[in-house]
């Protein structure tokens, strides 16, 4: 599966990375929840997800929203073993949606904290810190 350059898939400790940079709205959330279930469909095992929103510089969401994605991703990963979603965030409005996604989130599968240390984001994920501050290579496109 040919992931976005955004999100990275460490299969060995198992760890999805998203790093959104710029704009966070419907159409990258909806592009992220996508391939995270392509991933467990494919993979079938468990993976903790680590999102690092310090490269956003402006946020389109609404309750509305945010409320429908925290339901449907409860409901589309109920019964199976849980996982853990830290969520790397500093901006006000970014960790206001990310709270009241751990809230709805709460008594699933899906356990989600929010950080605004990565130190404590990587501690909680039981990861290196490392492989949360590892940058993916550039792609060389000349030629």
């Amino acid at each position: 599966m040919k992931l976005p350059p955004e999100i990275q898939f460490h299969q060995d400790i198992p760890l999805l990375i998203y790093r959104p940079r710029g704009l966070i709205g419907e159409v990258a959330l909806n592009n992220v929840i996508r391939v995270i279930e392509e991933l467990e469909a494919a993979t079938q095992e468990p993976f903790n997800r680590f999102s690092d929103t310090l490269d956003t510089h402006a946020v389109e969401l609404n309750f509305r929203y945010v409320i429908h994605i925290s339901l449907h991703r409860r409901l589309s990963y109920a019964g199976r073993a849980p996982v853990k979603s830290a969520i790397l965030a500093t901006d006000s409005t970014l960790l206001h949606y990310a709270r009241l996604l751990a809230l709805l989130t709460q008594r699933s599968s899906i356990k989600v904290r929010v950080f605004q240390d990565l130190k404590e984001a990587a501690q909680w994920l039981n990861v290196p810190l490392e492989r949360l501050t590892a940058k993916p290579p550039v792609a060389n496109h000349s030629g």
